[in-house]
């Protein structure tokens, strides 16, 4: 039993209250290091003086990375949690809520505030500094922790498709950068799209690969107006060029109608793997 007045008894009672994906929504300081005379980002060449290898900035927030099992767990056995910065998204919140830009995570507690994590900044914190901030809760139904959860591992789970393969699929991806969120037909009918998903027989090392495209929207959207989905995935398919490895077949499915195992064994196209970091 911890003894009266234990500040580590304190902590751990402050931090019962926190689960993966809360938040601190006041300025907070992320710090990183850098290689004197070589900084790569605006930040560090800001301060690559000789004198230093770290360099801190300022950010709206953050967001708690670590899973809450280890976030309850004593601060005598787990002092540390992980922690994101909280950007403005930088594609709009949408793509970023539907999970097509991986380095963004979406907490629907913030969301209203234009706030996102920025996955690619993380940093650990004593707990005892997270039981001093004023926290906002950044999941409020299971099935948005479920949702977070997914796309902290998702982060650094992404399938490492062939560049040749990338490379075949730049104007689909420029399509979509354009047409997204725009007032067309077309604009409407990407906007449905709840993800794109590509499978690979009889692999992605084969010398001859046929790839599946499953476009998968959401079966609650009718079509656009003077487009049936039928032509939107001729359109998108065509988008995506045959050479002597790769040939292309391609389904506009739902979730409902989509077989869990073609599910389990395609992987997700997201626009972030096309960009490169």
């Amino acid at each position: 039993m911890p003894e009266e007045g234990d500040p580590k008894a304190a902590i751990d009672a402050a931090l019962l209250k926190w689960q993966q994906g809360d938040c601190a929504v006041d300025p907070q300081r992320f710090v990183h290091r850098f290689h004197p005379g070589k900084a790569l980002t605006a930040e560090s060449a800001g301060v690559d003086d000789g004198t230093t290898d770290l360099v801190e900035a300022e950010y709206a927030g953050f967001v708690v990375l670590s899973q809450t099992c280890d976030i309850v767990r004593s601060c005598k056995d787990r002092p540390l949690v992980n922690v994101c910065p909280l950007v403005e998204p930088e594609q709009g919140m949408e793509e970023v809520a539907k999970g097509k830009r991986p380095r963004f995570l979406f907490v629907p507690g913030v969301a209203g505030l234009n706030l996102v994590g920025d996955l690619d900044r993380q940093m650990s914190v004593e707990k005892a500094l997270v039981s001093t901030w004023k926290q906002t809760r950044g999941c409020r139904t299971d099935d948005e922790v479920r949702r977070l959860a997914l796309a902290v591992g998702r982060k650094y789970s992404r399938f490492p498709f062939p560049d040749d393969f990338v490379s075949l699929c730049r104007d689909l991806e420029k399509r979509i950068k354009e047409k997204h969120g725009k007032k067309s037909p077309e604009g409407e009918a990407l906007q449905a799209l709840e993800e794109i998903r590509v499978q690979a027989a009889p692999a992605w090392d084969a010398a001859n690969v046929k790839v599946t495209f499953l476009f998968i929207r959401d079966a609650e959207v009718k079509p656009p107006k003077d487009l049936a989905w039928d032509q939107l995935l001729d359109k998108w398919l065509a988008l995506v060029p045959e050479n002597e490895r790769f040939t292309r077949i391609g389904f506009l499915t739902t979730l409902e109608d989509l077989r869990a195992r073609d599910y389990v064994d395609s992987d997700p196209l997201d626009l972030d793997h096309l960009s490169g970091p």
